[in-house]
């Protein structure tokens, strides 16, 4: 019996440690990793760079109260805000609390508004995975919350793609939509350019903000910085965690000024939140991601990949439907059960993570190899030549 909570449907592996897009178990076992802690390990294991700087970190100072000035954390908001449409970061540990700062900050702006105070209603999607705390739960739809004998207000859930139920939903208490430019958990649905186009459009329009939760698909996953850079289109506010601290916990709430400056002492805070190690990590991330030609080198990867599970979908039509997403957040969309797909392609020491709308998702790290690309086009055309 084990004494953790039974939260999680845990599979029997159990690794040692991980180099690279390589994850090991005790006995020897070598798995391809395209899932990375769904998202989380964006630049391999055991990265040298981020492993000496992280070391170089915890000499010095571990934890530091936020009622001091942390230079890191300084550092790390600058730079991210030199590298995006914002002006302001609050720092936390995971992307629910950024999820959770988002709404707070969101409904902050209207209530310090004179005329606005009754702009509380927050507008999302279907498909759409937000966390787990119970704000975060609620921004995902209703039945998430069921089970918790609870309900939260102001919330109001959406068809994904629905523009004229979108159009009729906003109303004078609309404080925010919010949406993810690529759903995870949903099946790695894409927001095409022209919807978040239209979606900017209707909150300006009806002066409501732009919520865009990057949280899975940000952090160069897509092929860019952010995944919202691909249809030129900026939000108010924006959630980010997973690959920022690949792997060590680190979120971030980004805002624009006129958003941000209505947050005012006391209002949020965190006591973990951007702590010296954690942006130590952040910023050895931002090093790698902000190089020169890394993001052009990577979409070379990224291209092969692609192109390499197009000729396996078009050789076993009967397996996969069709590919899903861009960069290195894909989904293949099954004809065979997804489960039975993750479990299969697992024999072949390649580990995937399922998603809703019977999707199997392929979240590799971004720097991966054309080698590894080629092994992994080689494991998942075997896996499914047996699903046939």
């Amino acid at each position: 019996m084990t004494n953790v909570l039974p939260t999680y449907p845990r599979s029997n592996l159990e690794f040692t440690h991980g180099v690279g897009s390589y994850l090991y178990t005790k006995s020897g076992e070598k798995f391809l990793d395209f899932g990375t802690g769904i998202a989380v390990n964006s630049l391999g294991y055991s990265n040298p760079y981020l492993n000496d700087k992280l070391k170089e970190q915890i000499d010095k100072l571990w934890h530091l109260s936020n009622v001091y000035q942390i230079p890191e954390q300084e550092k790390l908001a600058q730079r991210l805000c030199d590298n995006s449409f914002a002006d302001y970061v609050f720092f936390c540990n995971s992307g629910t609390e950024a999820i959770e700062a988002s709404i707070k900050i969101a409904r902050r702006y209207f209530h310090s508004s004179e005329n606005f105070s009754h702009k509380t209603e927050i507008l999302s999607f279907s498909g759409s995975f937000h966390g787990r705390t119970i704000g975060a739960l609620a921004a995902g739809g209703p039945d998430k919350l069921s089970s918790f004998n609870t309900t939260v207000n102001d919330f109001k859930f959406l068809e994904f793609g629905d523009h004229e139920q979108l159009q009729n939903s906003i109303s004078e208490k609309t404080a925010a939509v919010i949406i993810e430019p690529i759903q995870g958990e949903g099946g790695i649905r894409e927001v095409p350019r022209q919807c978040l186009e239209g979606l900017r459009k209707i909150c300006d329009e009806n002066n409501c903000l732009l919520i865009f939760d990057e949280v899975q698909c940000g952090m160069g996953r897509t092929g860019k910085l952010f995944a919202h850079e691909w249809s030129e289109v900026n939000p108010d506010i924006m959630t980010i965690a997973k690959a920022i601290g690949n792997g060590f916990p680190l979120g971030a709430c980004l805002t624009s000024k006129k958003v941000g400056e209505k947050m005012d002492f006391g209002s949020h805070g965190s006591t973990f939140g951007g702590n010296p190690l954690a942006c130590t990590v952040g910023n050895a991330v931002l090093d790698i991601m902000l190089k020169d030609k890394f993001f052009t080198e990577i979409n070379v990867v990224a291209k092969k990949l692609y192109e390499g599970l197009q000729n396996v979908i078009t050789d076993f039509p009967s397996v996969i439907e069709n590919i899903r997403g861009r960069g290195f957040i894909l989904g293949l969309k099954c004809k065979v059960e997804n489960d039975k797909f993750v479990n299969l392609a697992r024999e072949k020491y390649i580990l995937t993570v399922k998603a809703s709308d019977n999707v199997v998702r392929l979240l590799p790290p971004i720097n991966l190899t054309l080698n590894e690309c080629d092994e992994a086009i080689d494991k998942i055309r075997a896996t499914c030549s047996e699903l046939k």
